[in-house]
């Protein structure tokens, strides 16, 4: 059986994603003046072209900033090292 656990301390996010290679990033905003920081993603390998990758300080500012916690899976129904991931609200 696999769970998933939601959390909203820095350091355990930071470590599950560098665990797995991933890094945080946002949706590339189209207008550069835009305030808001974009839509939060973490994003693993080659980054995707919709993607800009981030600092962890700006990606937890903006997380905290709107109230979000993070959903988790650390395992898959095999016992893989699982990426599943979603921001939520807290």
């Amino acid at each position: 059986m696999t769970t998933s656990a939601t959390t909203t301390d820095h350091d355990t996010i930071r470590k599950w994603v560098e665990a797995r290679r991933g890094h945080p990033s946002r949706v590339k905003q189209e207008d550069a003046d835009e305030k808001g920081g974009g839509i939060l993603r973490i994003d693993f390998g080659k980054p995707e072209e919709n993607l800009e990758k981030i600092s962890w300080e700006e990606f937890f500012e903006t997380f905290d900033e709107r109230k979000l916690a993070f959903l988790h899976q650390d395992e898959t129904a095999d016992g893989e090292l699982s990426r599943f991931n979603k921001l939520i609200s807290r």
